[in-house]
């Protein structure tokens, strides 16, 4: 298909994956990440990752004698967790995630937010969150996303590499803010029009008990969903996973998942709207 001005346009499926910093610690899903990547990338999907740190990060303030604060499952930032944000999620993190995609085949391209303006946000104000009390909350230097550079990941996707992005945002002015991944995520994959998105985790999928994995929920409705948030079956940092997929829902995103990569077959098989790894989130 060719555009109005004449380029050729990238008709191939989008997949958008969010990946937990807890991947990372576990040598079988960093590989079982790679191995789905590249699954997907052989049926002829796009692919844009984005990663956060949050583990990473933890340890690292363990080690600066600096307490981590989070409020239902959403980390506060101050202006001193941001110099270890930067370093963690654009060090550590981002450089380890490509190393092991590039070792297992995957043309990774590490970056973070305020490269080229990839991920333009602004300070998030006093809010109010599910799960953080009747008052509003002053999350430090959080950011919101105001928009996504979808022209240069276009371009990137179109020459065959998949953007592994740290979740930053920089605004106008060029202050940098630490941005929830999950909510990052779903930007993207709306702004881009994504056939796919998929919450990467070690937890793997919902599961009515987290200690029995039988009680793994294959599938939810939006009502459903909520419902388990209301009645404290979704807690900590699930609840923004699935609040933010269920904003997704009426974008027009086909299939939003949670689950793991022990498994090389998942994405495939969640791309074809199986429910047999993790849990799958529908609008009804």
């Amino acid at each position: 298909m060719i555009n109005q001005g004449g380029s050729k346009v990238d008709q191939r499926p989008l997949a958008v994956v969010k990946v937990g910093g807890d991947i990372l610690l576990d040598e079988i899903q960093r590989v079982g990440l790679a191995k789905n990547l590249i699954g997907l990338i052989s049926e002829n999907w796009r692919v844009v990752v984005l990663h956060g740190g949050g583990p990473q990060l933890s340890a690292m303030q363990s080690r600066c004698g600096i307490e981590p604060r989070k409020v239902a499952g959403r980390r506060v930032t101050s202006q001193e967790d941001l110099v270890l944000v930067k370093q963690v999620l654009c060090g550590q993190v981002n450089v380890d995630l490509v190393s092991i995609m590039q070792a297992n085949g995957v043309d990774a391209f590490g970056c973070h937010g305020a490269s080229g303006k990839l991920i333009q946000a602004e300070k998030r104000p006093l809010t109010k969150v599910s799960g953080g009390g009747s008052e509003p909350i002053d999350f430090g230097q959080v950011g919101d996303v105001t928009s996504i550079n979808t022209e240069l990941l276009g371009s990137l996707l179109s020459a065959n590499i998949v953007p592994v992005i740290a979740s930053l945002g920089i605004n106008a002015k060029g202050d940098v803010f630490n941005i929830n991944a999950d909510t990052t995520v779903v930007q993207i994959a709306r702004q881009m029009s994504a056939e796919l998105l998929i919450f990467v985790t070690g937890i793997g999928g919902i599961f009515h008990d987290i200690k029995d994995p039988n009680s793994r929920f294959p599938s939810l409705d939006a009502t459903a969903a909520r419902q388990h948030i209301i009645s404290g079956v979704i807690v900590d940092g699930m609840i923004p996973k699935v609040e933010e997929a269920l904003s997704l829902l009426e974008s027009g995103v086909d299939t939003i998942a949670i689950v793991d990569t022990r498994d090389a077959s998942a994405f495939n098989s969640i791309a074809k709207g199986n429910a047999e790894y993790g849990t799958l989130i529908r609008a009804s």
